[in-house]
């Protein structure tokens, strides 16, 4: 009924997601790029959180699915005269939502939407604080069992900022889940305090990684998610660990 973060999905719910996902496939190559899937269905995409890329691809997909959707931006809703989540779900559910897609600051915000009584629709997470991003992390295992064929036994690398990352935490999750072995490269201070029962392994040399890997997954910097400086310069983070051709 809801999709809130990756540990709550098992390996045979992936595939079937990504299976269900190849056999549209077809659909973005018609002259008409919609399917009667979700008629009559009213899809919200509820937004805290400044977004492109995740917004337009949940707005596109909903429209093929022949959804009706409903942008809500932050910016210009009541959030300005105190509006609370409760008080914006509420509303969303006397308008009849049938599914709310929500990206939020706080870590929680979705598993807290999906279990209150103040909506009946389902609820996705499309990003809630430094905790999940499942979506990606459906999509990444996606292009990778595309280039692959499948994710068991592949070894994959995830650089760069894992300690504010959510959509590292759900990789790490799908990708161990379908079977890869998973290992964090970042210096010490962007790993989290601590990562007992993670089944990854960690390093801090990316050049002694790189050989032995089948997929490099490069992160951003999540510098809006920083309180403090924990890297010299972006230059020297770039240098010992950005994918660049080394002599």
């Amino acid at each position: 009924r809801h999709l809130l973060g990756m540990s709550d999905v098992d390996s045979l719910d992936i595939e079937r997601i990504l299976d269900t996902a190849a056999g549209f496939e077809d659909v973005v190559e018609r002259d008409v790029k919609k399917v009667p899937t979700l008629r009559g269905r009213t899809v919200v995409n509820l937004f805290y959180e400044n977004s492109t890329r995740t917004r337009i691809s949940f707005e596109i997909a909903a429209k093929r699915l022949s959804a009706d959707v409903i942008n809500f931006d932050a910016s210009t809703s009541s959030l300005s005269k105190g509006e609370s989540l409760k008080d914006t779900a509420l509303t969303l559910e006397a308008l009849g939502a049938d599914a709310i897609v929500l990206r939020h600051p706080m870590s929680g915000a979705a598993q807290r939407l999906a279990s209150s009584d103040w909506i009946r629709g389902s609820v996705i997470n499309a990003g809630d604080g430094w905790h999940e991003h499942p979506t990606q992390a459906l999509l990444d295992c996606y292009t990778i069992r595309q280039r692959f064929g499948e994710i068991t036994g592949k070894r994959i690398a995830i650089v760069g900022d894992i300690r504010h990352s959510r959509v590292a935490r759900s990789n790490i999750a799908a990708f161990t889940a379908l079977g890869a072995d998973v290992t964090l490269v970042a210096p010490p201070t962007l790993l989290p305090p601590s990562l007992e029962g993670w089944p990854v392994k960690v390093s801090t040399d990316i050049d002694a990684v790189l050989p032995t890997v089948d997929v490099c997954y490069m992160l951003r910097m999540q510098r809006e998610r920083m309180t403090e400086a924990l890297i010299p310069t972006i230059r020297e983070y770039s240098s010992r660990y950005g994918l660049i051709e080394r002599r």
